[in-house]
């Protein structure tokens, strides 16, 4: 096809929005039914819907958001990223441009660790000085008492040894991991979410379906919610997030970018 048919044709096709749009009244579903089952919030639906993505916070929600919509209407949600990844100019996200954010965040948000080394090599000079001391300033005891030490003889009882004793071993401290899940309350399922790897929407409601949290998380932060019963959880790009549910890690592999729907119980961590 040559580049004026070409250009006709992509100015032919329908939008993004326009194609979603009418896959939805196809199936006969509201914009409010969509949400629901998405959790895809009604104003970036109609917006999505109008071909305004300014309000997703980025491609990476852009894409997401229009694979949910897509399937949530019966849609192929394929042609429609690559239509999105060809007129806004971008493309998947490359994997190594987060990781220097990540390692400077990484390093900039460890604590700082008490140096033993330096500490015991302190308290052995410290012993070696009050040995030596104690050895050459017997004036009390006379030239030959000095005399028979420095050859190795027994000292008398009640003096140094000359032997420095070892120092005690600092008790150990708790892990960080035991104390957050000593602190956590069995009679309540609770939640966090750190943004550890890049920033996320996320949304959080409780078991009577209240909303919680509904936003953007930025790399670094985390939220941790609480209920009686149960934490209904929407990750926008899931391979951002690392979650903790009462006191323990959730081991996941999600891909980013990719749109997760979690409940989570008292009874887990086990994805819901």
């Amino acid at each position: 096809m040559d580049g004026p048919a070409q250009e006709r044709s992509v100015q032919d096709r329908p939008s993004i929005g326009s194609v979603l749009r009418r896959a939805r009244i196809d199936a006969g579903l509201s914009v409010d039914e969509v949400s629901t089952t998405t959790r895809v919030r009604i104003p970036l639906v109609h917006g999505i819907e109008q071909d305004d993505f300014s309000r997703c916070g980025g491609d990476v929600y852009a894409r997401g958001h229009i694979r949910a919509l897509a399937r949530a209407v019966g849609a192929d949600p394929e042609p429609l990223i690559a239509q999105y990844d060809e007129e806004h100019g971008g493309g998947p996200p490359a994997q190594t441009a987060a990781a220097p954010l990540f390692e400077a965040e990484r390093i900039r948000s460890e604590p700082r660790r008490p140096n033993w080394t330096a500490a015991m090599v302190a308290a052995i000079v410290a012993v070696i000085s009050f040995v030596a001391y104690t050895a050459f300033s017997g004036g009390d005891d006379g030239d030959g008492a000095s005399h028979q030490v420095a050859e190795g003889a027994t000292p008398s009882p009640g003096k140094p040894t000359g032997k420095p004793s070892p120092p005690k071993p600092a008790d150990p401290k708790p892990d960080p991991s035991d104390s957050a899940i000593a602190g956590v309350p069995r009679d309540k399922v609770t939640v966090k979410v750190d943004a550890t790897d890049g920033r996320s929407w996320i949304s959080a409601k409780d078991h009577n379906g209240r909303l919680l949290f509904d936003g953007l998380l930025q790399q670094g932060e985390s939220k941790t919610f609480q209920d009686k019963q149960k934490i209904d959880l929407v990750l926008g790009d899931a391979g951002a997030i690392k979650l903790f549910v009462n006191g323990k890690q959730v081991e996941n592999e999600f891909e980013p970018g990719q749109v997760e729907r979690l409940t989570y119980t008292k009874g887990d961590p086990e994805v819901g």
